[in-house]
């Protein structure tokens, strides 16, 4: 049964119990991956989950249930289930629902069919050769093959009905590399349907960024100017993302609670929220409660717009959602995520930028986000690699350092925004996109 034949069901059980207001969220997921390793295929996947989950008002209560199956017996029990959980719960506490009648940004035509089978593994084993034909490679190399394909719905009581497809596909790499006593590894990703994605290429920059870490050295402690590679800044972006949440602002767990309207950042900084942006792998017209998305400027030449808002967050703080509201599975509960958020492109070139530090570190790896990186205080310590920056070139590589300072202070150090922003390496909903950075005062502990 399709999910249409579902919420007709659904809508006809809640009507025989009385229940007025009520809404369906659905979502499922095609995935398919294929890894290589040593020329072999050594995992296939063919994977297809999802479900609906039920948020019905009764008594006061807004109670909630969820079901993988989508059969007549299933639609009515959700029901049942929903309405028991509500039931049970003492508080009050107030649930919004998104009208009918807004009006949605369409998104662009586009073939959502998933490559075949067939096409996956030899774009896998078609990225070993790749690999293995570039210099200095060895041994242990892998790459992988993906595809997905996501559909969204939510039909409500109040006469809302959307509901949105996409898909994508790519590959990813991992080099290895050996010197005279050691090695080293890079990976890269790239999106599109196999047969466009110019393999040769992407060996070709993954293996030589494998290559230039060779012979890392630890470079001096001391307070420098750092340039963030795109990668490395859009991981920094990644871990702080919450703070620019209303939700988490208003439970005290976000320094930016009551600064919107100030500066907060260097007047190089604008920072966008955009569900349409041209590489996101998952563009999308509406949020999870059904209010439609736009492109939002969070941060505008360093003041601080607007926090991202979903209907309740809105209400408790006097505002218009921001259209944000997220759900990372169908089953959850409602939250507060970006689509893809991305600094703005400066006017410089990454070469400009290592110019103006002239002496540093060019930081393209942080590691130890989850632990070195505290999203309240905005404190972190990230293990780091890179290059040394010296009379404004990247010169020699380094490693095992670590680079400190705080996320709300980095903001306004930063001095320069480059033009070179890399597609994002996420094919969910949410996903971070970055050009090079330059910033100014972080401290290096290296030896």
């Amino acid at each position: 049964m399709d999910f249409e034949a579902f919420s007709k069901i659904v809508a006809e059980e809640a009507a025989a119990r009385a229940i007025d207001t009520y809404e369906m969220y659905y979502q499922r997921q095609e995935v398919t991956q294929v890894s290589a390793f040593a020329h072999e295929i050594n995992e296939f996947s063919d994977a297809s989950e999802g479900g609906v989950c039920l948020r019905c008002l009764v008594g006061g209560h807004m109670g909630s249930a969820s079901t993988e199956s989508l059969t007549e017996e299933s639609a009515r029990a959700l029901v049942c289930r929903a309405a028991d959980n509500a039931a049970v719960l003492e508080k009050d506490e107030p649930e919004f629902l998104a009208e009918a009648g807004q009006t949605y940004q369409a998104l662009p035509e586009k073939d959502n069919t998933l490559p075949a089978a067939q096409a996956m593994r030899k774009l896998a084993l078609d990225s070993q050769d790749a690999l293995y034909a570039e210099e200095g490679v060895v041994d242990g190399c892998a790459s992988n093959a993906f595809a997905m394909r996501t559909q969204t719905a939510i039909v409500n009581s109040r006469g809302l009905s959307l509901s949105s497809e996409s898909a994508a596909s790519g590959v990813m790499m991992q080099a290895i590399v050996a010197g005279e006593d050691e090695k080293t590894s890079a990976y890269r990703l790239r999106t599109g349907a196999p047969e466009a994605i110019d393999l040769a290429a992407l060996a070709a920059k993954t293996a030589g960024e494998a290559r230039a870490k060779l012979g890392a050295g630890i470079p001096d402690s001391g307070a420098v100017p750092i340039v963030f590679s795109p990668r490395a800044m859009a991981s920094l972006l990644e871990a702080y993302a919450g703070v620019f949440s209303a939700e988490n602002a208003q439970k005290d767990l976000s320094l930016l609670k009551g600064k919107e309207g100030t500066e907060i950042a260097s007047s190089a900084v604008t920072l966008i929220d955009d569900p349409f942006y041209k590489d996101s792998a998952m563009p999308m017209p509406f949020d999870a409660e059904g209010t439609p998305t736009a492109e939002k400027k969070v941060i505008e030449n360093g003041t601080l717009n607007t926090l991202l808002y979903n209907l309740s967050t809105a209400a408790a703080a006097g505002k218009t959602t921001t259209g944000n509201a997220a759900k990372r599975d169908y089953a959850d509960k409602i939250s507060v995520r970006p689509f893809t958020l991305r600094f703005a492109p400066g006017p410089d070139s990454e070469d400009a930028l290592l110019k103006k530090a002239n002496s540093g570190i060019y930081i393209d790896f942080l590691g130890g986000l989850h632990a070195g990186a505290n999203p309240i205080s905005g404190d972190f310590s990230l293990q780091s690699g890179g290059f040394l920056i010296e009379n404004g070139q990247k010169t020699a590589p380094v490693r095992s350092f670590t680079v400190a300072g705080n996320f709300f202070t980095l903001l306004k150090n930063i001095d320069a925004v480059a033009d070179n922003p890399e597609p994002p390496t996420s094919l969910g909903i949410t996903s971070f996109v970055c050009p090079s950075v330059l910033v100014n005062g972080l401290s290096v502990a290296g030896k």
